[in-house]
């Protein structure tokens, strides 16, 4: 396995470097064989305690306080877990990502380069006697991998910034997922098949037969590609480790993605599939200025400490939400009033069913968004698309506080999105449905438990 130790693996994020320009080589890599058609971690210390200063690199030019308005013994964090460089079909040179995300207000940042057909011995021999397009098609080898993994150990530092090793499972026709907290990667093992990154998934990592035992995998742009990660194949014994679904990917919103071909939500067929996923939100970076534009996806995390184990329970518990606006806060809680049960946080189940159930939501920016004019949508399992429970009209300001009628017997989960009613979706779903205008965040579902 090759191991190179570039004198500057270890650039630190206190260079602060500013974005060099770069020339894409997406086109190049998509002329190929259409592999790419678009493109153990720890530490238990650095636990935020009140009051907390966060450094200049840490915090955003414009966002909201760090602390609930809701909930307590969390800190937000905002994240970026999708992002590519030269070591596969991305174009900047990976020395410089994790310093630039930083740089950028970014307080946790994965480099996810794709994993397609070089986890072997040949792999690094290939990608040296290639051109360097192979990259683009090949994906990571396990020199890569090991200097991905070095990279992210110089940049981490607990309490201001956590920088993590992932990588992009990325099978052409069903669909990518990345990958996150694993010793290993791998590559797709069956063309067309979901069944062997499920199974690998649960394999412990070994001396013989790698695995991705403890690791936390998500499902990504979903809908790009047409077989849908074989229609959200499900494996209840991977259920806890598949944590999260992609509804920002870069400026799309994947709400409605294929609903113009005749087919369903993505978020209406993963959840109905039996997954039990977070919603987040990714810029899926290929180009040199990482974390620095605005208008693509970002995560919002809810973390008991800032460190990779706290980034990997904040999204083992699914306590985060997408967006695509840097420095937004959003928390939101629900609690049925006939369970008498207490308020339940997003990603969370939830004792009900049937009768009113309380949301309460906490969203804020900045000054400039005192005042606007939002709605929430409380978004249930519907007939291709998801139903739209009630539509709610609030002002940027002070907790929403509001109350819809829920029922078991309609399907299982809860899910919130936050919308302007003044811009238009640019991937609309059925004519005259209530989420057809511009998304700002979704939080992750309440999953309903009717035993009370």
């Amino acid at each position: 396995m090759c191991d190179d130790h570039s004198p500057h693996d270890h650039l630190t994020p206190h260079t602060h470097p500013e974005p060099p320009p770069g020339l894409s080589r997406r086109a190049l890599a998509a002329a190929g064989p259409g592999l790419l058609i678009a493109g153990a971690l720890g530490g238990s210390t650095g636990a935020i305690a009140p009051g907390t200063a966060w450094g200049s690199t840490t915090r955003p030019k414009v966002g909201a306080a760090r602390r609930s308005r809701l909930t307590r013994g969390t800190t937000l964090l905002h994240a970026d877990m999708h992002n590519h460089t030269l070591l596969s079909d991305g174009d900047g040179d990976p020395r410089r990502a994790f310093a630039s995300m930083r740089s950028a207000g970014l307080d946790v940042a994965a480099l996810t380069d794709h994993a397609t057909v070089s986890d072997n011995l040949l792999g690094d021999v290939l990608a040296g006697i290639l051109p360097p397009e192979y990259k683009g098609i090949g994906g990571i080898t396990q020199g890569d991998w090991a200097r991905t993994g070095r990279l992210a150990d110089a940049a981490n530092r607990d309490g201001r910034f956590t920088a993590i090793r992932g990588f992009e499972w990325s099978e052409p026709m069903i669909g990518h997922v990345n990958v996150w907290f694993t010793e290993h990667y791998v590559d797709v093992l069956q063309a067309g098949l979901m069944q062997p990154l499920l199974q690998w998934l649960r394999h412990e990592p070994g001396l013989v037969l790698d695995g991705g035992r403890g690791g936390l995998a998500g499902f990504n742009h979903p809908g790009r590609e047409p077989g849908r990660f074989q229609e959200f194949t499900y494996d209840p014994r991977a259920r806890k480790q598949m944590v999260s679904l992609e509804l920002f990917n870069r400026e799309d919103d994947y709400l409605f993605e294929g609903h113009g071909d005749g087919l369903s939500s993505p978020l209406v067929a993963c959840l109905g599939a039996g997954w039990q996923t977070g919603i987040l939100g990714v810029t899926d970076e290929h180009g040199t200025d990482w974390g620095f534009p605005e208008g693509k996806g970002r995560t919002g995390l809810w973390v008991k400490e800032h460190t990779r184990a706290g980034v990997k329970e904040a999204m083992r518990k699914r306590r985060f939400f997408a967006t695509r606006t840097s420095g937004l806060r959003v928390d939101a809680t629900a609690q049925s009033l006939s369970s008498g049960g207490s308020p339940a946080r997003m990603g969370r189940p939830l004792q009900h069913r049937r009768g009113p159930v309380r949301f309460r939501l906490d969203l804020a920016r900045d000054r400039s968004w005192l005042g606007r004019e939002l709605e929430v949508q409380v978004l249930r399992p519907g007939n291709g698309v998801p139903e739209v429970a009630d539509v709610v009209p609030f002002r940027v300001g002070p907790v929403v506080d509001f109350k819809v009628p829920i029922r078991y017997g309609q399907g299982d989960w809860i899910c919130v999105r936050i919308a302007d009613p003044t811009q238009p979706n640019a991937t609309p779903g059925p004519e005259r449905h209530p989420c057809n205008n511009l998304a700002i965040a979704y939080t992750s579902p309440w999953w309903l438990d009717p035993e009370v």
